[in-house]
Order: structure tokens, then C-alpha cells, then sequence
């Protein structure tokens, strides 16, 4: 299990009329979250795509327990639970300043070769850098 955490701050223009940051926002933060958990192993997401991979999202989930509100420091922990084939799981847990969970989520991308637009098997380098966070089976 690779886990991650980061902090992302709630801009004004992140959020709603009501103060809370409007629901579309979420995804944008487990973007954030999963670009730089990508960029800790030591491969970008930037460097990814110049190996001619690309990671498309297939599935977007997401559960909202509380409001995250403006101005508030969100610390986002990202898990990837299972090694990646073909796809990548990564799954998000979302707390306020109070150390409150505020939402959970989860994305599934696919790993896909740029030249012809199917799916393939994450890099060698990229799995070499990951790999010492997964049991061998």
C-alpha cells in the first residue's frame, strides 16, 4: 500500500454562495492530490507522457460527510491499495483543520499507450519506483 498526504487550501473561488466548496470542486482536489502522490514516487505525471502514456479517468466516486469550507486547510491522504496493471485505483479521505473527515472518494485510471490509444501496462520505471510499497504475490 503506497499512501500519501498533501494540504490543499479552500479558495474563494473554489466554493458555493452558501461558503462550501461546491461539489465539482472535489474531483479538482483529488487531482491535485493523485499529481503529486504520482510526482513523490519520482515520476510525473508530465514524465509519464513523455513516455507516451497516458492516464485517463474511467470512474470518479466520491462521498460528502461535511462541508469543506473557504479558506480551510484540507489535508487530503491518498492510498493506492492494490499494485497497478492495467489500471490504477486511488482512493481519497478528506479532513478540515479539525482533523474531521469531510469526504472519501475514489478514481480508477486507465494506463494508455498515446500512439494508439489502448490500454497497456504501466511503465517498467514506474513500477520499479512503487513496488517496494506492495507485498510480492
Amino acid at each position: 500500500m503506497f499512501e500519501y498526504k498533501n494540504q490543499i487550501r479552500v479558495r474563494y473561488a473554489d466554493t458555493d454562495q452558501m461558503g462550501y466548496m461546491y461539489y465539482g470542486n472535489y474531483a479538482t482536489f483529488y487531482e491535485v492530490a493523485r499529481t503529486e502522490m504520482l510526482r513523490h514516487t519520482g515520476i510525473s505525471y508530465k514524465e509519464l507522457e513523455g513516455m507516451g502514456i497516458m492516464l485517463p479517468v474511467v470512474e470518479l466516486k466520491s462521498r460528502f460527510i461535511k462541508p469543506a469550507l473557504y479558506d480551510e486547510l484540507i489535508t487530503v491522504k491518498t492510498v493506492i491499495s492494490e499494485k497497478p496493471t492495467l489500471k490504477i485505483s486511488f482512493e481519497y479521505s478528506l479532513y478540515n483543520e479539525k482533523e474531521e473527515l469531510i469526504n472519501t472518494g475514489n478514481t480508477i485510471l486507465v494506463f494508455v499507450n498515446m500512439k494508439t490509444g489502448r490500454p497497456c501496462h504501466p511503465p517498467t520505471v514506474f513500477l520499479e519506483k512503487i513496488s517496494s510499497y506492495f507485498k510480492s504475490t
